[in-house]
């Protein structure tokens, strides 16, 4: 062996911890509110990731009486049950299923602009 040999650090992988943990973004069951740009100023807004112990339609229509607003529950073959309102309401939502207790605050991720 020469002295570089001994020098040279051994082969670290940064993400191991992430490997480790079974792909770490579905590890947690996080509840996911979305907004999505429709045309003009009109927006739509997605939640995803309820548990499906949960009667989706009965959520829809506490949401849709809370903040006047219309919506549905759409059938994804990826992402299973998804609850879609009119408008940008991400923030109510989430408050909204926080005092619900159906979701820990922990667990709520907002996307969008």
């Amino acid at each position: 062996m020469s002295e570089f040999d001994n020098q040279i650090p051994s082969a670290f992988d940064p993400f191991a911890e992430a490997n480790a943990e079974d792909s770490g973004a579905g590890s947690k069951d996080y509840v996911h509110i979305r907004v999505q740009q429709r045309n003009g100023r009109k927006s739509l807004t997605t939640v995803q990731g309820l548990k499906k112990d949960y009667s989706y339609n009965k959520i829809l229509k506490d949401l849709k009486k809370e903040f006047c607003c219309n919506g549905t529950v759409v059938q994804d073959p990826e992402l299973g049950q998804v609850i879609q309102l009119q408008g940008d309401q991400r923030k109510n939502v989430s408050t909204f299923l926080v005092q619900a207790g159906i979701v820990r605050k922990d667990f709520i991720k907002i996307h969008g602009f």
